[in-house]
């Protein structure tokens, strides 16, 4: 079995779930609810989350590794597409969503709801928002899986 292969696979199942559930402690932990765009680069996550997965049932197949590779990188780039709405280089394809809690009155649900707009930071650290370390982090975890799995086929093993 291929060493750079197995970091890979690897890699590539702990950076989404680490990630996710960094945006999971936020939101349930401190109240910061995800935008419409935060929703999106959690999606990207759950499928590298499922390549991942699948990657372990099939430890000898690179393509389920580049799969979740690329659906991390998918993750960091709607991460830097939202930056760049949350500081104003752009205009955004949706300014506001909300989060309505399940069970009870559906009607007092919504209207209870958070309303979180997807062009204003909630929080950030060095200036940087959820959505700009999203974008860091996602893209360096996506090359380094890239690189790792492309060392098996310079290898020829």
């Amino acid at each position: 079995m291929n060493d750079a292969l197995a970091k890979a696979r690897l890699l590539a199942l702990a950076a989404p779930a680490l990630l996710l559930g960094g945006a999971y402690v936020s939101q349930y932990g401190f109240g910061l609810y995800p935008c419409q765009m935060c929703w999106w680069q959690r999606y990207a996550h759950f499928a590298a989350l499922a390549f991942a997965i699948l990657a372990f049932a099939r430890p000898a197949a690179r393509a389920p590794v580049l799969l979740a590779a690329l659906a991390i990188g998918v993750s960091g780039l709607i991460g830097g597409f939202h930056a760049g709405v949350e500081y104003g280089w752009w205009q955004g394809i949706t300014a506001c969503s909300t989060t309505a809690a399940a069970g009870g009155d559906p009607l007092q649900a919504i209207l209870d709801a958070p309303l979180v707009r997807c062009d204003v930071a909630p929080w950030s650290l060095l200036g940087v928002s959820l959505a700009g370390w999203n974008f860091v982090f996602s893209l360096a975890a996506a090359v380094a899986v890239f690189l790792l799995a492309a060392r098996k086929g310079r290898a020829g093993a």
